[in-house]
């Protein structure tokens, strides 16, 4: 998707061989059009696979999520990272680690909102070492719900997060493919 790659080039920053900051337009301000563009790129990508519902984890994979669950016509699910007062009964539960906060979070889905009945698209805004991917998996397994695939805004694929997926089966589709970020400069793949 050029418009995103255009995007990474002008505001994207190089924190590290393995970070990317991207902040300025994905991850804590938000460029709407661009969210609208990644959106319909999903939808276009997975039209026709029967999906029901979109997941996605808290907090970054929401807009993207939310543009193609618009586009789709779904509605989109995002797994809380802590539980709340109001998410406590009938769980589905899992653990990610954070590469970029290096933490552990549990998250949670309410089973009332996810059955066995769904195919599911889950949408993240980075694959890396797909454990978010992983996580979101494990909920969407608990539910007995089947998987369409997975959408990512940007992949790091120097990091296994693709091999481990595409080596379970699953179709992962990348709107951005990063080679590299050796030397302060960012290469993509395609």
């Amino acid at each position: 998707m050029e418009a995103l790659k255009q995007k990474i080039r002008q505001d994207g920053i190089v924190l590290s061989e393995q970070v990317l900051k991207v902040d300025a337009f994905l991850n804590h301000q938000i460029d709407p059009a661009l969210m609208q563009q990644i959106g319909h790129e999903f939808a276009r990508r997975f039209a026709g696979q029967g999906i029901s519902k979109i997941v996605t984890i808290e907090a970054s994979g929401i807009a993207p999520a939310i543009m193609a669950g618009l586009e789709l016509g779904v509605p989109v699910i995002f797994a809380r990272k802590y539980q709340s007062l109001t998410l406590k009964d009938d769980l589905y539960i899992s653990k990610v680690f954070s590469f970029t906060k290096q933490t552990e979070s549990t998250i949670a889905i309410s089973a009332k909102h996810l059955t066995a009945s769904d195919h599911v698209l889950l949408i993240d805004d980075f694959l890396a070492n797909g454990h978010a991917a992983q996580a979101l998996i494990d909920l969407i397994q608990q539910a007995g719900a089947s998987i369409a695939g997975i959408g990512v805004v940007i992949e790091k694929s120097f990091q296994s997060g693709r091999a481990e997926l595409d080596g379970q089966g699953y179709r992962v589709e990348s709107l951005a493919r990063i080679s590299s970020l050796k030397n302060g400069q960012i290469s993509f793949l395609d």
